[in-house]
């Protein structure tokens, strides 16, 4: 147990269950919540701190339960509000927290709000809302404004003629079953502060907030003056250049956090909210957590860092530099339900998972929080689900593959699919047959798996996460190495082609195997 007394969260390891693929308590084929707490104690003996849920609220499911149509109740699907409380108690009673999904960019298209806005029509104080306006052009024919929907397309979805022969379109940067809310509208504000209230009574530990960016438009809805196209892929998020987007990061959103930041601080025990927030400037990231804002956001700079020693030491200063004068604390994440598997992305296969392997080593030694993906740590890789099927929507709207490669189950035990995941048949999207030798009962007690590895660094990160100094040491090596020292702890990763001579000292843990003193290459150690 934790005995510092700084905030939970703020060197906390966070664990993201994404409900539908952890696993399966009634055999249906579809993750729920009382399969999440069934295995709970898998979570504590991992050496996590809290659980991450995605969304578990009634949805349609068009986008995984990303589209909701109550936020005060828990899907059929997935179980009971009875279930909710019993996994909150369970987890309380393991010591572990539990953070869960807000989605307050957008609703579903079934939700209550917008079926009364469709009855209403247009210029009612129910369509305002959302984000309702007329076409452009002869006719009306033409969307309101030239954005594009992140899951492509345009953002915008026309409605039928009413009556008068008057129509209207709605915005939606997801899919066009996600209509945006309108934040200006002090409803949208109120409504969101009883869900906030409505989970935190219940005794959850906080909130990851979804697409953090987002909410706020700029009030004219005006063009997009470039020509990228409204997109929060991690292709084109992240770019250097800074470039006209009044859909996302608009400067209202700071004075919405600073609210709900005195509503999380109004309740005991350290309720925090972390941002899902992609923005073009590490600057503008920080913006988010000043100290009067929310506690966290996710850093997605690290998760897109090649496989190469010195963008990775690069990100960690820019990470430090551009949190200090904020005082935050920063994350560290390689995976996640949105992304390519950091086994996959780091060249797949014996390479791709050892070079993971390492980069979590290091990832793990550094000052802040670690959020962890589902089964990363039995090295699993991004799967090719067949195209008759992929259940992302962006699939539909694009032909591209982006996301169902990496929400494949979770494999438990046994020898075949779906590997003690539920029920007797394939789950919701299929399962490899390769995985037999990736299980968690295959790789419980086996010397040098992934699972072993997982677990030892995080029992030896607890003795040093909290109390060692925040400040990290960039060590001057060869320039294939990554090599920096914090308090007792000195991490050395090879992204090299040949072995490296290591310094003194004792091995606390180490991703793969040693040879006469030198670390091979993809691989990396601790050294105290």
């Amino acid at each position: 147990m934790r005995t510092s007394t700084a905030p939970w969260w703020r060197d906390a390891v966070v664990y993201q269950v994404y409900v539908r693929s952890f696993a399966d308590a009634n055999g249906d084929g579809l993750g729920d919540l009382p399969g999440i707490t069934k295995r709970l104690p898998y979570l504590r003996d991992l050496g996590v701190d809290a659980l991450w849920i995605t969304p578990f609220y009634p949805s349609p499911q068009h986008d995984a339960g990303y589209d909701v149509s109550d936020y005060l109740d828990v899907d059929p699907r997935f179980g009971t509000l009875a279930d909710a409380d019993a996994l909150l108690t369970r987890a309380h009673q393991l010591g572990l927290r539990v953070v869960v999904d807000l989605v307050p960019n957008h609703t579903s298209d079934q939700h209550e709000w917008f079926q009364q806005a469709l009855a209403a029509g247009p210029g009612s104080p129910e369509r305002d809302r959302f984000l309702f306006r007329k076409g452009r052009g002869r006719g009306r024919t033409q969307p309101p404004n030239n954005w594009t929907s992140v899951f492509g397309g345009i953002a915008w979805e026309k409605l039928p003629e009413g009556p008068d022969g008057s129509t209207e379109w709605y915005l939606h940067l997801f899919d066009r079953t996600q209509p945006d809310l309108n934040w200006r509208n002090p409803e949208v504000r109120a409504m969101f502060a009883d869900v906030l209230r409505f989970w935190l009574d219940r005794g959850v530990d906080g909130f990851r907030v979804d697409v953090a960016h987002g909410l706020f438009k700029d009030k004219a809805l005006r063009d997009q003056r470039s020509a990228h196209p409204s997109s929060q892929h991690v292709e084109s998020m992240l770019e250097t250049d800074t470039k006209d987007e009044p859909m996302w990061d608009q400067p209202e959103v700071h004075d919405l956090y600073r609210e709900w930041r005195r509503l999380l601080d109004s309740y005991d025990g350290d309720r925090m909210a972390v941002a899902e927030a992609w923005t073009q400037t590490p600057a503008r990231t920080a913006a988010f957590v000043r100290p009067d804002e929310l506690q966290q956001a996710f850093n997605f700079a690290w998760l897109l860092a090649k496989w190469d020693a010195g963008d990775l030491a690069d990100c960690i200063r820019r990470t430090f530099a551009t949190l200090d004068p904020v005082g935050a604390s920063p994350t560290w994440v390689l995976s996640n339900h949105d992304v390519v598997r950091h086994a996959t992305r780091y060249g797949g296969g014996k390479v791709g998972v050892a070079r993971a392997r390492a980069a979590t080593l290091a990832m793990l030694a550094l000052p802040g929080s670690a959020y962890l993906y589902q089964g990363e740590e039995l090295g699993l890789e991004s799967v090719d689900v067949p195209e008759e099927l992929r259940q992302d929507p962006a699939w539909f709207r694009t032909g591209k593959v982006w996301r169902d490669h990496c929400r494949v189950p979770m494999p438990w035990s046994g020898a075949r699919p779906p590997f003690g995941f539920g029920g007797r048949k394939q789950p919701w999207l299929p399962m490899p047959s390769e995985w037999a030798a990736l299980t968690v009962q295959a790789q419980t007690g086996k010397r040098g798996s992934t699972l072993e590895l997982y677990r030892k660094a995080l029992k030896v990160r607890r003795t040093f996460a909290t109390s060692a100094p925040r400040e990290v040491e960039i060590l001057d090596r060869a320039r294939s190495v990554l090599a920096f020292r914090r308090g007792p702890v000195t991490v050395v990763l090879n992204a090299g082609k040949r072995p490296v001579a290591l310094p003194k000292g004792k091995v606390l843990v180490n991703s793969g195997r040693l040879a006469d003193g030198k670390l091979p290459p993809d691989t990396a150690v601790w050294i105290g």
